[in-house]
Order: C-alpha cells, then structure tokens, then sequence
C-alpha cells in the first residue's frame, strides 16, 4: 500500500507561487495514477489536477487550469504541484491521493485512495 505525505505549503501572497510536493512510500508508486485535491474550511474536497501513472496524460480543474502544473518522478517517488498566479481563492488544505480503479486520469474522489494528511495553502489578497 502507497503512504503519502505532503509538504510545500505556506503563506504566498496573492500572484506568487508555491511547489507542493508528495513523497510515496510503498513498491509500485510508478504503476498508479496520482492527483491532488483542496478543501477549504466548510467546503466539500475538491479535485485539482490528475496524472496518469506514466506522467504523460494530465488533467486540471477548470478554476486552476493555466495557472497550475502537476508532474511527476517515478524514479524518486515523487508527485509535484506547480501553483503560479495564485489567489486567495487557492486558499485551502492540499493532498494528494492515489488513483485507483481503470481510468487513466482519474478525476474524482471516488476514484482516489490512500489519501496524504494535507498541507496547508494560504494566499492572502
């Protein structure tokens, strides 16, 4: 089973940036889809971005697309979150997650396990 744990978040004023990272633990890190989600306080989690197991097929949440680039290292077990421009509305709690079930690029909670335990993102305007 993967384990996750997330790091990279803080406090960016509006405009700047961050890298969030997600270090796996587990053998087969290179054979699933990962993706990140946020949840801000008294929202329900929502999806950010997906790749497909092989870093080639991505996917993005229309309110981060253009500003936010997901990648990611097999050989080094590693998920990546690039955030450029953001806006207090970025605001939130990040994890990543790993995809499970046939699609390439999952795209909903339903199709994500083994959650990380969050890191914190705060933009202030």
């Amino acid at each position: 089973q993967v384990q996750l744990v997330e790091s990279g978040g803080g406090l960016v004023q509006a405009g700047g940036s961050l890298r969030l990272s997600c270090a796996a633990s587990g053998p087969i890190f290179s054979a699933y889809a990962m993706g990140w989600f946020r949840q801000a306080p008294g929202k329900e989690r929502e999806f950010v971005a997906a790749v497909s197991w092989d870093g080639a097929s991505t996917y993005y949440a229309d309110s981060v697309k253009g500003r936010f680039t997901i990648s990611r290292d097999n050989a080094k077990k590693m998920l990546y979150l690039q955030m450029n421009s953001l806006k207090p509305e970025d605001t939130a709690v990040y994890y990543c997650a790993v995809g499970v079930g046939p699609a390439r690029v999952p795209k909903t909670p339903a199709d994500f396990g083994s959650w990380g335990q969050g890191t914190q993102v705060t933009v202030s305007s």
